[in-house]
């Protein structure tokens, strides 16, 4: 039985979709009950409904799984604290492989929930578990997040520079990857860099889905202060929109590129372009 948490999002059904393929039983864990209905149609043979900073819910659901793929909401500010948390649950369970999910270029102090997986990251090494570490980088799915504005208006908003470079990765590859890790003592003691195979701004992928779609789709970068006013409405609270800030402020100076021979080598194929992915929605 292979444990994932944060089974809810993206990348935890996308994860466990890709496990149920390969006939592996999944226990997944998530928060929120009206999504268990979701988890379960993506092959999940087993739901735990918890919250991560509840250590008995942590225990439970660590309970009898053989290997877990840890997964945290994404910029969590206490993601530290649940990480040594389940870590500890885990050595208790006698779990055999930990494998954490956590974010290209961890070290990078400036965006601070790159820098508390990193402090998750030196938890994890330091605990005597059998352990493997993934580095993802942004996910080309993150795109979807501006739709709508693309089909309505052919626009994507950012709040920094949309020249500024990143390696999006497709998620389907990284859940591939997931998968095979999971599947593998091979890779117990390592940590890979999941980057795409292309540099591209948004200027440029706006240009490829123009492309897709046959009409004119441009990038647009907005205020900060603008996107702020707009996620604070929306209900953001104040230290996740700090946080955020800090990451736009911080590709605005020195993109977000990264190296794609871990993610060919470990497919064992070329990874999915920008381009491939837009064919494939």
């Amino acid at each position: 039985m292979i444990l994932v948490t944060g089974a809810a999002g993206k990348t935890g059904l996308a994860l466990i979709k890709s496990l149920t393929a390969d006939g592996l039983d999944a226990r997944a864990m998530i928060h929120r009950p009206e999504r268990e209905k979701q988890v379960r149609s993506a092959g999940a043979t087993e739901i735990q409904i918890g919250d991560m900073e509840n250590r008995s819910d942590m225990a439970i659901a660590f309970k009898g799984v053989e290997r877990v793929y840890f997964i945290v909401p994404n910029v969590h500010p206490n993601e530290i604290e649940i990480g040594k948390t389940a870590i500890a649950e885990a050595k208790k369970a006698g779990t055999q492989h930990f494998v954490y999910h956590s974010v290209l270029f961890p070290q990078i102090e400036d965006m601070p929930h790159h820098w508390r997986k990193l402090r998750v990251e030196e938890a994890l090494i330091q605990s005597g578990l059998a352990f493997s570490i993934l580095q993802p980088a942004n996910y080309m799915q993150n795109i979807l997040a501006y739709w709508k504005s693309i089909e309505t208006e052919g626009l994507i908003r950012l709040p920094y520079s949309v020249e500024a470079l990143s390696s999006p990765v497709d998620l389907l590859d990284v859940a591939e990857v997931a998968t095979k890790i999971l599947s593998s003592e091979a890779h117990i003691g390592a940590s890979y860099d999941l980057a795409g195979p292309q540099k591209l701004s948004f200027a440029q992928m706006a240009a490829q889905i123009g492309s897709h779609l046959a009409k004119d789709v441009q990038a647009k970068e907005i205020a900060l202060q603008d996107w702020q006013s707009s996620v604070r409405a929306e209900g953001l609270d104040e230290e996740r929109l700090q946080t955020l800030s800090q990451m736009f402020s911080y590709y605005e100076d020195h993109h977000f590129a990264g190296n794609p021979q871990a993610l060919t080598q470990l497919l064992g194929r070329q990874p999915s372009t920008f381009a491939d992915f837009l064919a494939g929605m």
